[in-house]
């Protein structure tokens, strides 16, 4: 596919860019070399290569699910300036 400043321009223009006419001849040749990059990659044998989520096969370490002292709500707010009710009492900030 060969890339001309009219497609250029149609790509500005679905990409909602302003482009000018210096910008149209500097960009067609980028565009042309891009190209030509992904059809060189379509040409690699990829059969039996399995997709990756990942290139590191890192298995997540989970925590396990123990109860802490969430449960112990006057030590949590013994710290607080401020409380009502089992509450934190915060300033308003919006009006």
């Amino acid at each position: 596919m060969s890339i001309d400043k009219a497609t250029v321009q149609k790509i500005a223009s679905l990409a909602r860019i302003k482009v000018t006419e210096d910008d149209l001849n500097y960009y067609a040749p980028q565009l042309q070399k891009i190209l030509g990059w992904a059809e060189q990659l379509q040409q690699v044998n990829t059969d039996g290569v399995e997709p990756l989520l990942s290139v590191s096969e890192i298995a997540c370490r989970l925590r396990p699910d123990v109860v802490n002292d969430g449960g112990n709500a006057a030590a949590v707010l013994s710290n607080a300036p401020e409380s009502v009710e089992g509450f934190f009492v915060v300033s308003k900030i919006v009006e």
